[in-house]
């Protein structure tokens, strides 16, 4: 029997990250866990020694700061996590022949498109969230041209940490109406999706820039709605409450979004052995998870 994949995964204590260490096999990964408390990605020296010890034979950069409002304001420490860590895991990883997967995000993108974006799109992110997870991408491209692929997502849930899924619950569990922006569309994409997506990379350890999301298209409306249904159903939620359609302008944002972020996935579909299912049904089996 041939040996488990070595694989180191930075961002462990994050929502993917948690995913990833239930969803990988470990008669077929050695996954070695990583957590920002553990080491910070963006200390080359300390990155380089904690990497040189373990030698994986993959890396999965899970790690980012992801509080986009907040990043507006914090632009330094999210530079380091969603750009300096980036760079410095690809020096390495160009260095010592060893495959990086970079997780990224439709955030690239200003969402002016009329279609889905393809990974060769133009990218002109609308926030410093957005820029600094370019210029992580661009870093990743540069260093380890050979050695890497930028795995671009959108709209990440899970029940593990915080997502628009458990902040969803817990206003519906605390209010008697919400209001929910309806002209930023996008797709959902459940970690357990982008798990599968991340198996079927780690088995081909394809290069280039690449895009994943469950199948579909949603407003954060349509979204909003779909978890209350799921959660009552799920006995999460023991009341329905009105959830009213906003524009965007009337709940305004320090960081703004891009108005449509659908992935174009055809080209991931035409490498990776994977395909997605629709974001409802990820949903229901999240919330089933969580009852």
């Amino acid at each position: 029997m041939s040996q488990p994949l070595k694989v180191a995964l930075t961002g462990a204590g994050g929502q993917l990250g948690q995913t990833l260490q239930q969803y990988l096999s470990a008669e077929r990964y050695q996954i070695i866990p990583i957590t920002h408390a553990e080491l910070d990605i963006s200390d080359e020296t300390a990155l380089r020694r904690h990497l040189t010890d373990i030698k994986p034979d993959a890396i999965i950069n899970a790690a980012a700061y992801t509080a986009v409002d907040a990043a507006e304001t914090d632009d330094l420490v999210a530079r380091a996590a969603n750009a300096t860590g980036p760079k410095n895991l690809a020096r390495w990883a160009a260095e010592n022949d060893t495959w990086l997967l970079q997780i990224s995000t439709d955030f690239v993108f200003s969402g002016r498109n009329h279609r889905p974006y393809t990974p060769d799109d133009q990218t002109d992110p609308l926030s410093i969230y957005g820029r600094t997870k370019l210029e992580g991408e661009l870093h990743v491209r540069y260093l380890a041209p050979k050695h890497s692929l930028v795995l671009r997502t959108s709209w990440v849930y899970s029940q593990f940490g915080r997502n628009f899924l458990k902040t969803m619950l817990k206003l519906m569990a605390d209010r008697d109406v919400l209001k929910v922006v309806t002209d930023q569309i996008g797709t959902p994409s459940s970690t357990w999706g982008l798990a599968r997506c991340i198996e079927s990379a780690l088995q081909i350890r394809p290069v280039g820039t690449l895009h994943w999301s469950d199948a579909g298209v949603a407003s954060w409306y349509d979204f909003a709605v779909a978890i209350q249904d799921e959660a009552v159903k799920a006995g999460l939620l023991d009341k329905r409450i009105p959830i009213a359609a906003i524009p965007a302008s009337d709940y305004p944002t320090p960081a703004k979004r891009p108005p449509y972020s659908v992935l174009d996935k055809s080209q991931t579909l035409a490498v990776l052995d994977v395909s997605p299912r629709h974001w409802r049904h990820e949903l229901v089996d999240v919330i089933a998870a969580m009852a």
